[in-house]
């Protein structure tokens, strides 16, 4: 691998795992900054740094051409004499005999060469096609194994709406201070809060990878279960974001363990928080030829996809 992309706190730290993850020095690579860190409003909306190490490329020293001659062309007239008398020389002189049994030589083999030849090109194709079609249903068959949703929801049957909740207190409370207009709905059931937020600004409060609005429900989840006996599991998302980006990581995680397979080499993927490192896990468990298992401390830790 001549690259590698990390994300860090700062600048620094991100070219070091770079580095780590090449087996390089400074000296070696060239270091490109992706994305500048920010800390965001309060810490929410912080975003890390992103950059590119990519290993320097070795000084190619052009060869010079060597000039090939040029051989001068012979006069027309003497290249004509000449395969006219060749032609008069080698022609061997057939008897009558010998020229109809050529003749009818010539017309069997015309005849049966069609059907040997079309025999031979449909065989080749049936034996290239096969394991062509095979591979490509079996791609489609992964692609289409139902996945059940990593975290399980209340059918909305089951579930009835929250006008005054201590929840919508706090989110209306944030969104304000942000400067943000946001529509605020909650839906209740079992022991589960459900939080859907809409509107123009609804981007802004879903952030990077969906990190502000995971950073948002972390601290609604705070302040639910605050002095409560009953833990409460929050729940918030914006314009269906958390159904989206759980698609889009289980097409990541498949496409992906198609490479593993084809390269035999292992992949790490980039840190994620841990419920988008279960969804990697849980796309993956039944897996027939790869295995998943995380690695490094939080907010840093990743999943690696490798073969069994």
């Amino acid at each position: 691998m001549d690259y590698s992309e990390k994300w860090g706190t700062d600048v620094d730290t991100a070219v070091k795992l770079a580095l780590d993850d090449l087996g390089l020095t400074i000296d070696e690579v060239d270091v490109k900054v992706l994305e500048e860190p920010s800390r965001g409003f309060f810490g929410i909306g912080s975003k890390l740094a992103k950059v590119r190490v990519e290993k320097k490329q070795p000084v190619k020293v052009e060869e010079k051409k060597q000039e090939v001659p040029v051989q001068k062309e012979a006069p027309k007239a003497a290249i004509s004499e000449k395969s006219e008398k060749t032609d008069r020389t080698e022609k061997p002189v057939r008897t009558e005999r010998q020229q109809k049994a050529q003749t009818s030589r010539e017309s069997e083999n015309r005849t049966a060469s069609p059907k040997r030849n079309n025999n031979n090109r449909r065989d080749r194709n049936n034996r290239n096609n096969k394991p062509r079609r095979d591979r490509r249903d079996r791609e489609v068959k992964e692609f289409q194994e139902p996945i059940e949703p990593v975290i399980a929801r209340v059918p909305d049957e089951e579930l009835t709406v929250c006008e005054n909740h201590i929840a919508l207190d706090f989110l209306a409370e944030v969104t304000e201070q942000m400067g943000l207009s946001l529509d605020v709905t909650a839906k209740e059931g079992g022991d589960a809060l459900y939080i859907d937020i809409q509107g123009k600004d609804s981007g802004t409060i879903i952030g990077k990878r969906g990190q502000t609005l995971d950073a948002i429900q972390y601290l609604t989840s705070l302040v639910v279960n605050k002095d409560q006996e009953k833990y409460t599991r929050v729940v918030v998302d914006a314009e269906n974001y958390r159904a989206k980006r759980e698609k889009t990581l289980e097409m990541l995680a498949i496409r992906l363990a198609n490479k593993v397979v084809k390269t035999r080499r292992s992949v790490k993927l980039e840190p994620m928080n841990p419920y988008e490192r279960k969804v990697i896990h849980a796309t993956l468990q039944n897996h027939p030829y790869v295995t998943t298992k995380s690695e490094g401390q939080d907010p840093y830790r990743r999943v690696i996809i490798e073969l069994k």
